[in-house]
């Protein structure tokens, strides 16, 4: 009869939470130095993580910061790894709502230089 683990490898458990495709490639940022865990850099992906450790780390163009909240025995569905963390990371900012392409047909050339003039702005809170 045992339990789940006190411990995990952070690779195995980015990989078990979906963060990363493969463990491979959850191997390769933890080994990049990309990846803090509560606050201080790691660089090896056998470093043990556990439950309540707050991990930083980027994932496509984000950075993503995630509460541990369990310990995964499995890489299981979507809905399993995602009971894994809490995530903390901020939301995304939206686009302001004033000039966007409505999607009829191709934009004319000043759609276009509207569009990028926003994109090219700072966003105003």
């Amino acid at each position: 009869m045992t339990d789940a683990p006190a411990k995990l490898r952070i690779d195995k458990w980015l990989w078990h939470a979906r963060f990363f495709k493969t463990r491979t490639l959850a191997a390769k940022v933890v080994s990049g130095g990309h990846v803090r865990v509560n606050g201080q850099k790691i660089s090896k992906p056998s470093h043990a993580v556990t439950i309540g450790d707050v991990l930083t780390f980027p994932q496509a163009k984000r950075i993503r910061v995630a509460r541990i909240e369990a310990l995964g025995t499995r890489r299981g569905p979507a809905s399993e790894a995602q009971a894994l963390y809490f995530d903390m990371t901020e939301p995304e900012k939206k686009t302001p709502a004033g000039v966007s392409f409505e999607g009829k047909g191709r934009p004319t050339k000043r759609d276009r230089r509207n569009l990028d003039l926003m994109k090219s702005r700072p966003l105003e809170e």
